[in-house]
């Protein structure tokens, strides 16, 4: 028999939020309720094909509000709080959103479970936290939780968002401790997946392919990131939740297998979609760290988790998605 669970995804017509929630219904014991306000969501075929689950439903709400904070309810089973404004277009353009609603609707979701919302907050926390650890001292590569976050210039917008997450981890750890409510934190580490948005590197460089750039322009091209496809994150994430192994700790998710440079990344692409335009170097204005690998020994230890998807299979799936978006699959 099948344990009824109910569940609540802030941020669930979002990328992470939408794949977590879409692998959670596919149990009818589970009963969910997605959260979300459209400023970065997307109301589109999945999310309807999603929705019309008789075990799913879909709430508008604007999460820094106490009173939609209120409509929730109370009594849910677990919390996963993804809800937050992300990507470096909106950190650059307006810093002082991205710490508003991301500060103000964890702390008024940590209240609300405080009075019974939730048997368990889970928070999603990101690399970003370690991005100005190296402004001190080298930062460890593969990189564990447990090195010091740091902030150093706060006048740089991009800070609003790894502050912001920072908080997030601080108000969530001391809530969880003070009110007895089980909670864990998770990092993760360059997500990608169908629907993740067009800002993100993977369907941005794909775009300026499909466009015919040429020269392709590569931004930070010796820079390596370690990605992580979507179903991967996803089962980390339901096994975060539910292990009472992960109970009060933090844990990375990624993957540490896929490690590549931009540079190698966008040839990928480029052979994908069958292009041969010769690359272009140009530096990021905007990006601190140029290596960023995940530690997963905690991950791995309290989890039991280790990624399936290998690079080039999450990219032909994720390369897919987008060419149906952008109505194209080659040049």
């Amino acid at each position: 028999m099948n344990q009824t669970r109910r569940i609540l995804i802030t941020g669930g017509a979002g990328f992470v939020g939408f794949h977590l929630a879409e692998a959670l219904a596919q149990n009818p014991g589970n009963q969910l309720v997605l959260v979300d306000n459209f400023v970065r969501g997307r109301k589109d075929e999945d999310l309807e094909r999603l929705i019309a689950r008789p075990n799913v439903e879909l709430r508008c709400l604007d999460l820094t509000e106490p009173t939609a904070i209120a409509a929730l309810g109370t009594g849910y089973d677990e919390l996963y709080h993804l809800a937050a404004i992300i990507g470096v277009e909106n950190v650059l353009a307006r810093p002082h959103e991205v710490i508003r609603v991301n500060a103000l609707s964890t702390l008024l979701l940590l209240d609300w479970a405080a009075q019974g919302g939730t048997r368990k907050f889970l928070f999603s926390s990101t690399s970003e936290a370690y991005a100005w650890t190296q402004q001190f001292h080298p930062l460890p590569i593969p990189t564990p939780e447990a090195v010091p976050l740091a902030l150093t210039d706060l006048k740089n917008p991009r800070s609003s968002y790894a502050g912001s997450k920072i908080f997030g981890e601080l108000a969530v750890t001391q809530y969880g401790l003070m009110h007895q409510l089980p909670f864990t934190i998770v990092r993760y580490h360059n997500v990608y997946g169908p629907r993740m948005g067009f800002e993100h590197v993977i369907p941005q460089i794909y775009k300026r392919v499909l466009q015919r750039e040429h020269p392709l322009k590569v931004y930070s091209p010796d820079h390596r990131r370690a990605f992580c496809y979507v179903s991967d994150a996803v089962e980390a994430t339901i096994a975060a939740m539910r292990r009472t192994e992960a109970d009060g700790a933090t844990v990375n998710i990624g993957n540490d297998r896929a490690e590549v440079t931009i540079e190698v990344l966008t040839g990928r692409i480029q052979a994908w979609a069958q292009s041969t335009a010769p690359l272009e170097p140009v530096p990021a204005a905007h990006d601190p760290i140029a290596r960023r690998v995940p530690a997963l020994d905690t991950a791995r230890a309290l989890l039991g988790y280790e990624p399936q998807v290998d690079l080039e299979t999450g990219l032909d799936l994720t390369l897919r998605w987008y060419a149906r978006a952008y109505g194209a699959t080659s040049c």
